[in-house]
């Protein structure tokens, strides 16, 4: 399998060109994303994987673990591969009780690019996203003054390009306003749709958008809807989930995760399932 041959193909953010499903690291790390893998060999195998697959985005953060990702993605994959790109995010620390306690100060996120360049063993990182809000989801308030540093990052030649996760439409704006990003990264499913209008306006624009948490948040009811679909096509919920994301726009990247080389495996193959216009009909009304 080529980076051409995976379900959705490429998009390119700024420079980077980057297949279109992609492998989201968080997954790796411990229960409740806290310390290290159970199976440290398996984790260094779906990444390997991963990468063999075809897949040149790779999401992480220093978060994760905390830094257990980053480390893991280091011994599995430095020095990288021509053509992958290893996109990480700054803006939270984790405290003793796994909690995501926010760091956007400019010393916090000055710290943490330096240390996501240290693990991850890179003279430049090719994508930073800005985590803002909580654990619960956007929060509105300003970003003028963390975006503007990790802007002065780029500057200075640490950073290729920006981007911001967690965001309400608001604070895309104000954070392109002080300078070009080239992806948004929020959570957004069949059951939760605040996103379209954005999605849209973003992909006019040549911005990518990448979703989490494809099966986050649906209610009983939701889940029934979708299974019922899944299972007319002969397919997991996941594998319906992923096919109509790839599906509702061309800007919109996948990274879904896990700890399988299996289950990575069954993940491609389902986002290349093919859904008819009555199919797209009935799972679009499971967010309606």
């Amino acid at each position: 399998m080529t980076s051409t041959s995976l379900p959705g193909g490429t998009w390119t953010m700024g420079d980077l060109e980057v297949t279109r499903f992609g492998y989201g690291a968080m997954q790796l790390a411990g229960p409740r994303v806290m310390g290290p893998p159970a199976d440290r060999a398996g984790a260094l195998a779906v990444l390997r994987e991963a990468v063999d697959l075809g897949i040149t985005h790779i999401d992480t953060s220093d978060a994760y673990g905390p830094y257990v990702t980053n480390e893991l993605i280091r011994e599995a994959l430095h020095p990288y591969r021509q053509g992958l790109r290893v996109v990480t995010k700054v803006g939270a620390n984790r405290d003793a009780q796994g909690g995501w306690p926010a760091a956007r100060d400019p010393e916090s996120l000055r710290k943490q690019v330096h240390e996501n360049l240290g693990r991850l063993g890179l003279d430049v990182l090719d994508l930073v996203n800005l985590r803002l809000g909580n654990a619960e989801g956007p929060v509105e308030e300003p970003v003028a003054e963390a975006f503007g540093t990790l802007a002065e990052l780029q500057r200075e030649g640490l950073i290729r390009h920006l981007g911001v996760s967690n965001a309400t439409a608001g604070q895309v704006a104000e954070a392109r306003a002080i300078g070009p990003i080239v992806c948004v990264q929020n959570m957004y499913n069949l059951a939760h749709r605040y996103d379209d209008t954005l999605i849209d306006e973003l992909a006019a624009d040549g911005i990518a958008y990448v979703p989490f948490f494809p099966l986050g948040g649906f209610s009983p009811l939701q889940s029934s809807a979708l299974s019922a679909v899944a299972g007319r096509l002969g397919a997991t919920p996941m594998s319906v989930a992923l096919a109509w994301l790839l599906r509702r726009s061309p800007n919109i990247l996948l990274i879904p995760g896990t700890k399988s080389v299996a289950h990575l495996r069954e993940n491609i193959a389902g986002a290349g399932l093919e859904l008819s216009a009555a199919d797209v009909t009935e799972l679009d009304r499971i967010g309606g």
